[in-house]
């Protein structure tokens, strides 16, 4: 199969379907997600967004607070769409990770 009928494929799955699809592909590919970075002693070895000190599980809680991703941009200027398109990707497959830090940062 090639890319683009794999892609034709994929476009017609439900939402459902697609996160079933992408939580398979991060099984596979690891730890490693792009544009998000782990990097011990900073930030708590949080995942990060690469070339930032800005928690994935921070960018979520403002998500969870109705924060548009135009408010989000305008308040982390070094942000692109792209970043946060990354940061949902990693918040959709790594759930319990991002619960989980919302949690202890909560209680801190």
């Amino acid at each position: 199969m090639t890319p683009r009928e794999l892609i034709a494929e994929l476009t017609a799955l439900s939402k459902a379907e697609k996160a079933e699809v992408v939580e398979r592909l991060a099984q596979e590919i690891g730890d490693s997600w792009p544009g998000i970075e782990k990097t011990p002693g900073v930030v708590g070895g949080v995942a990060c967004v690469v070339r930032t000190r800005i928690a994935v599980w921070v960018l979520e809680g403002y998500r969870r607070a109705g924060w548009c991703e135009a408010k989000i941009l305008a308040n982390y200027p070094t942000l692109r769409a792209a970043d946060l398109v990354h940061a949902w990707g990693y918040v959709d497959t790594h759930r319990q990770e991002i619960d989980e830090a919302t949690r202890q940062n909560e209680a801190a």
